[in-house]
């Protein structure tokens, strides 16, 4: 069994911490790996979560490490109730990453009470919800241990973005990432990365329909979809082979745009024939006003904890813009160009295959 450190915070979750138990780190790279188990209170909150998180947010602003530096996570969260899962799952990952955490795709497993989630996994596995829930721990766990680095030759990295950089701060700012990314990669031979940028124009893309499972599946087989066109000639051949996915997303009314929401919607008979844990996700935000984090949170969970792909340590570069060109002199941006690039090239050189 993995060995995994533990970290609880529980009211009453008895089966869930019994059943982890014994999972203790013996090396420093199994320490890197932790599981959080968290149970939420009447209004979809921790008590004791928030506290430890705005201690650690504390202490990385005075000494810029704290305990989720380099960590590895999957996260269990329990309710008294219907909801609240989903939303405190983004908030905690959201800060967790800010501080330098990593996910593992799929990080997450929710119990409801009477484990009500798990009934669509019963109607395919035929045993007990509670069995069930206990399973989808398990496998949490493993894949939380033999989570690692790819091993690829070259980083392939695809670019989604739907607007035009003579008027995008958002474009402007991706350009000016990918031209230190680029002067990095020609320092190492030019082997490193390999760039693809894919343009989601007006008229190429459409919402997901909502064919039955059995169409969306029958066409998924074929890496296909029944609507064709622009998603499966161009989007699935180049994320299928892309390792990093960078979305560039201004922020549209605290949301990402309707033409990248609906390339996320038509992921999904992609999604069916390969799965994207070893696929990273990063992003540029640029908000008006305020609000990245909101956009940022959206893309975890539709991308990181629906879809799979792996979120890396500060996965978004967020900042304030409003008339193009503004960004350029946006608060601190060179500062955080820098170190969001320096993060990018990091993860890249621990996925490059060592000989």
């Amino acid at each position: 069994m993995a060995r995994i450190e533990i970290l609880d915070f529980t009211i009453r979750m008895k089966p869930i911490v019994a059943f982890c138990k014994g999972l203790i780190p013996e090396s420093e790279e199994e320490a890197q790996k932790c599981l959080f188990v968290v149970e939420l209170d009447e209004i979809g909150e921790s008590q004791a979560v928030n506290d430890f998180l705005r201690d650690e947010m504390r202490r990385l602003n005075q000494s810029d490490i704290c305990f989720f530096t380099g960590k590895q996570l999957g996260l269990i969260i329990k309710s008294h109730g219907e909801n609240y899962t989903k939303s405190f799952a983004k908030k905690f990952i959201f800060l967790c990453n800010v501080m330098g955490a990593e996910f593992i795709g799929h990080p997450l497993v929710e119990v409801l009470e009477g484990y009500q989630n798990f009934k669509t996994w019963q109607k395919a596995l035929d045993m007990p919800l509670e069995r069930i829930c206990f399973e989808q721990i398990e496998q949490l766990v493993k894949r939380l241990y033999q989570y690692g680095p790819l091993g690829r030759e070259t980083m392939q990295v695809l670019v989604l973005h739907a607007g035009y950089k003579e008027i995008s701060n958002t474009l402007m700012l991706w350009e000016q990432i990918e031209t230190k990314l680029l002067a990095h990669n020609s320092r190492c031979g030019g082997k490193r990365l390999c760039i693809d940028t894919l343009h989601v124009e007006e008229g190429k893309i459409s919402d997901c329909y909502g064919c039955s499972f059995e169409t969306c599946m029958y066409y998924a087989r074929e890496k296909s979809c029944f609507y064709g066109g622009f998603v499966v000639e161009d989007l699935y051949p180049k994320l299928e082979k892309a390792d990093i996915v960078v979305w560039i997303c201004p922020n549209y009314n605290d949301a990402i745009s309707a033409k990248l929401m609906a390339v996320i919607n038509r992921l999904t008979a992609l999604y069916r024939q390969m799965g994207f844990r070893d696929k990273y996700l990063y992003s540029v935000v640029v908000s008006g006003n305020s609000g990245s984090d909101s956009v940022a949170r959206q893309l975890i969970g539709a991308l990181n904890i629906n879809k799979g792909f792996r979120l890396p340590p500060r996965f978004a570069i967020m900042a304030l813009a409003n008339e193009p060109g503004e960004i350029k002199e946006a608060f601190d941006i060179d500062s955080k160009i820098s170190t969001y690039v320096n993060d990018m090239c990091s993860l890249i050189e621990e996925n490059i295959k060592k000989y």
